[in-house]
């Protein structure tokens, strides 16, 4: 039987959601599991196939198998007018045969988001990714007060997950954001362990 993994699925067009993924990453691995990281592919209004099945860079796209035998999920997008990404929410359209299957039922699951406003949509574009969550059976877990710098951040990060707040420039994230991201992966590898 193979190792099991939490997958870490984003979507990223500046970088900055792909940088909050690594960091996640980290903190699942920090727990002592396995963190797979994919990604999709922007969506186009070309009526053929006009990209490689394999990114130039960075993580490869996923795959339904990716996404039906992990342990647990961390869906990440950037803000698009308080909602996840088009090729993010594309993606998960597409996992119907997974609902039917019941593959993801009792898997715990969490979000993280970058904007390039303060008050962009964070917390929005957390529930957005929730509810096909929700309908694929998935045990949501957020960010608890016990996680200091929620008190203290002056940046991203929220109860709902892990929160990035990019601006104008595209800045790298602060110490709390990138901290609450690591304890975010930290939690779904625990959950993982526990729910398995």
């Amino acid at each position: 039987m193979a190792e099991p993994y939490v997958l870490v699925l984003y979507y990223s067009r500046s970088g900055a959601t792909a940088t909050m993924a690594k960091q996640i990453a980290r903190g699942i691995e920090s727990a002592g599991m396995s963190a797979r990281l994919r990604t999709v592919p922007p969506v186009s209004p070309d009526t053929e196939a006009s990209l490689p099945a394999v990114p130039d860079t960075g993580a490869i796209y996923c795959s339904q198998e990716d996404l039906a035998q992990c342990a647990g999920l961390v869906l990440g997008s950037p803000t698009r007018f308080g909602n996840m990404a088009a090729p993010l929410k594309y993606f998960l359209d597409g996992t119907s045969d997974l609902w039917l299957s019941g593959a993801l039922i009792d898997k715990p699951a969490a979000a993280f988001t970058s904007t390039g406003s303060l008050h962009g949509g964070q917390e929005t574009t957390l529930l957005s990714m929730l509810l096909p969550l929700l309908h694929h059976g998935m045990v949501f877990a957020g960010l608890p007060y016990s996680e200091a710098a929620l008190h203290h951040t002056r940046t991203g990060g929220t109860p709902y997950g892990a929160s990035h707040w990019a601006g104008q420039n595209n800045s790298p994230l602060s110490d709390d954001e990138a901290a609450l991201c690591q304890a975010l992966g930290k939690r779904l590898a625990s959950l993982a362990k526990k729910l398995s």
